[in-house]
């Protein structure tokens, strides 16, 4: 998956307009532009489409995890310069708040079930740990489809009018 490919997903799952996108990039104390915006979320085949990079998206995702938890009393942690989907995916679990039966639960609400809750964890392992596991865009891309179903079926007036990223 690119990363934007995952912040368009995360924008139609959440139902953001382009104030709340750059609300979330300033809750992470990183300021960007509705163009900036704008270009990210452009289809793959649109050649106006800026690619977001690492940086960006960790900004991101630290933002909307202050948005969704609250800030840290604390700095507020630099975002990485290389993102890799286990880091997305530890994001994405920090932000929603999920335990493994959370996430194993949007996984499934997403028609995947193939994995276990110990495979689940070994996506949360440190690389040089015997157990850990690349999580791998299946894995990812049902995540979000996941966390698009949970929090969109429950606004029928935006399911009538939305249109998928995918």
């Amino acid at each position: 998956m690119t990363n934007n490919d995952i912040i368009r997903r995360l924008r139609y799952a959440l139902n953001l307009s382009d104030s709340d996108m750059i609300n979330t990039f300033a809750a992470a104390d990183h300021e960007v532009t509705r163009a900036q915006v704008s270009d990210w979320l452009k289809r793959d085949d649109d050649d106006a489409q800026q690619r977001i990079k690492d940086i960006d998206l960790a900004s991101f995702l630290n933002g909307l995890i202050n948005v969704r938890r609250g800030k840290r009393e604390d700095a507020q942690p630099a975002p990485e310069k290389r993102l890799d989907n286990n880091l997305i995916l530890r994001k994405l679990k920090i932000a929603f708040e999920l335990k493994d039966d959370d996430m194993l639960d949007l996984l499934a609400l997403a028609g995947f079930e193939m994995i276990t809750k110990s495979e689940l964890s070994a996506f949360f392992r440190k690389p040089d740990h015997r157990h850990y596991r690349e999580c791998k865009d299946q894995i990812l891309r049902n995540l979000l489809k996941g966390i698009e179903l949970r929090h969109r079926r429950h606004d029928p007036e935006t399911e009538q009018h939305a249109v998928d990223p995918a």
